[in-house]
């Protein structure tokens, strides 16, 4: 490698006789930026020489030059609007358009690479970023993006071994997107004041949106880092980023880009692309800051969005991983548990609610003198119905992993202690109590639970020999598999939507937990006619694996150690026994009590 003096003076010479308006000179100081930009990244101590020289002056007119050179071929409103976007310019200014655009480049690899580590030349680039902005901006446009000649352009060197038949302005976004990072990083001040600057700009101005939006995954992991490096231990930021209208924006961008990369190929740009966005949202929910973002993500007129559907799956997800972290972790563990009971028992009571509300109206009353298994004329189905059971099994999921966790072995709960405040009781002791307490409108959430299965229960039939049956939910009454089904077994209209797979499974799973050792949880069950509702859900239910099971378990929880409710069971116990299909058949002869 060159000694720094070399470096220094390669570089003023390649700037001396530089002329942005004459092409010829444009590939010269491409090639010099580039052994440069290689020397650079090898060495920190040339990157610390060089940046202590006087070539920020060089440097700064460079970036000056080129965005001064590179918007005249922009009308200054983005082609975003036109489709014909810069399509009648000449062959003469499209070439310098990419010549343009190569150093562009080129010079954002060189100072990309000389403020890797070196504060004091971060300090001195980020007084570019005006123009490092407004070029981000211009190379996010539609009509950079849809430029077909840019995909061709192998007039320089760069594009022949990084390129190939990528955009060329796709190519340049994401080099000034890494440079960018490479300011910022590890730099406080910086990152403090490019954080604040772009969560109070005027929604088209704010790049990191225009780059969340790009269909590349190579930018989108640059960006998402960025934001990563902005957001690392600072909750000032990120509760900037959950509770700034901009910043839902953002997060809106963030969380389509979790459905698109969710199937990348492992180890792909798009897989890690993945993994750096869910630590986003990772370090929102350890921040406490889940249900302001919960709510910015809300639309008027619907009781749960697409946004805040994904939101949950994000938080089962950390969740469920979470509880199979190592010891070490558990306390921060428990802190995040604790603040997330308050906005788990909320939207439970919430889209329970709706749910009960809507499947009562679809299950119009029965007319007098009709069997009560029969179902009236059905109303409309509820369009949001589906979506809302969706988000509610992804509500109950983490609802049982907090309990779970409350019971788990390394909490010895009691009842008792965590009622009364003690402070022995840890914060996943009052986690489980809190969901035992929680009211709404009167109503505790087990006995919500109780009501919404029994609504379930006439609602979704169950899925048995790729039939539903309506009615053999009921343990105690047999239906014959070869019978041809009754008019009021067809499955009810909508009731087949993916939304409701899993739903009376977790929801029973759930109501087990709840009652588990609680003695008070367990009476206001049997009062309500919970063992009923559970006893008609020990049934096989395609829809919902491993449905008899739970219930089974559930039912166990609910008599052990309380006489009353076995003396319920032993009152309406059935006489019979159970086939291999999970149908009860009766025992001839039997007498039922």
């Amino acid at each position: 490698m060159s000694d720094d003096p070399q470096l220094i003076d390669c570089f003023k010479n390649a700037c001396s006789i530089f002329d942005i308006n004459a092409i010829d000179s444009h590939q010269a100081l491409c090639d010099s930026l580039d052994t440069l930009a290689g020397d650079l990244g090898k060495d920190k101590q040339a990157r610390i020489q060089l940046g202590a020289a006087d070539v920020w002056a060089d440097i700064s007119k460079l970036w000056q030059g080129l965005v001064h050179a590179q918007l005249t071929f922009w009308d200054g409103d983005d082609s975003d609007d036109g489709e014909d976007g810069g399509s009648t310019a000449s062959a003469k200014e499209k070439r310098k358009q990419h010549s343009l655009c190569a150093l562009c480049i080129s010079l954002a690899r060189f100072t990309r690479n000389l403020v890797a580590g070196v504060p004091a030349n971060q300090v001195k680039a980020f007084e570019n970023e005006p123009i490092i902005r407004r070029l981000l901006h211009y190379y996010t446009s539609w009509s950079s993006l849809q430029d077909e000649e840019g995909k061709a352009c192998v007039s320089f060197r760069i594009t022949l071994t990084d390129i190939s038949s990528e955009n060329i302005a796709t190519f340049a976004a994401r080099i000034l997107t890494q440079m960018l990072s490479n300011i910022i990083t590890g730099n406080e001040t910086l990152i403090s004041s490019l954080w604040e600057t772009y969560l109070n700009l005027q929604e088209d101005q704010v790049v990191l949106i225009r780059l969340l939006a790009s269909p590349d995954s190579r930018i989108l992991l640059a960006v998402m880092t960025m934001i990563t490096s902005c957001l690392h231990e600072s909750r000032s930021r990120t509760k900037l980023l959950t509770r700034a209208a901009i910043g839902a924006r953002i997060c809106v961008a963030l969380l389509d880009n979790m459905v698109k990369l969710y199937d990348a190929d492992e180890a792909s740009d798009g897989a890690r692309a993945f993994d750096v966005g869910y630590s986003i949202f990772a370090r929102i929910i350890e921040c406490g800051l889940m249900s302001d973002l919960y709510v910015k993500l809300a639309m008027p007129e619907e009781i749960v969005t697409p946004h805040q559907t994904t939101l949950l799956k994000l938080l089962d997800s950390y969740l469920q991983s979470a509880s199979a972290s190592s010891p070490g972790t558990r306390s921060r563990i428990t802190k995040t548990h604790s603040r997330l009971c308050s906005m788990l028992s909320n939207l439970f009571f919430s889209l329970s609610s709706f749910a009960q509300m809507a499947i009562r109206r679809f299950l119009r009353p029965v007319p007098s003198g009709h069997n009560s298994d029969e179902l009236a004329s059905p109303a409309e189905l509820d369009v949001f119905l589906p979506k809302v059971c969706e988000a509610l099994v992804l509500v109950t999921q983490c609802i049982i992993t907090i309990t779970l966790a409350a019971q788990g072995p390394q909490s010895q709960f009691h009842g008792a202690s965590a009622l009364t405040g003690s402070p022995s009781a840890s914060a996943q002791e009052n986690a489980h109590v809190f969901f035992n307490q929680a009211r709404f409108e009167g109503i505790s959430l087990a006995e919500s639970l109780v009501e919404i299965l029994r609504l379930l229960d006439r609602f979704i039939p169950r899925i048995n020999f790729r039939k539903p049956v309506v009615g053999a939910g009921n343990a105690v009454q047999p239906t014959d598999k070869t019978e041809s089904p009754a008019p009021h077994s067809t499955a009810i209209p909508g009731s087949d939507s993916p939304g409701f797979n899993f739903l009376k499974r977790d929801l029973v799973r759930l109501l087990g937990i709840l009652c588990n050792e609680d003695k008070a949880v367990q009476d206001r069950l049997r009062k309500c006619g919970g063992i009923e509702v559970v006893m008609n859900l020990c049934v096989i239910d395609k829809r919902n694996p491993y449905l008899r099971e739970h219930a089974i378990f559930t039912l166990h929880n609910l008599l052990k150690d309380n006489l009353a409710n076995q003396a319920v069971v032993e009152e309406i116990k059935p006489m019979g026994r159970w086939d291999e299909d999970g149908i009860l058949r009766d025992t001839p002869g039997a007498v039922r009590k």
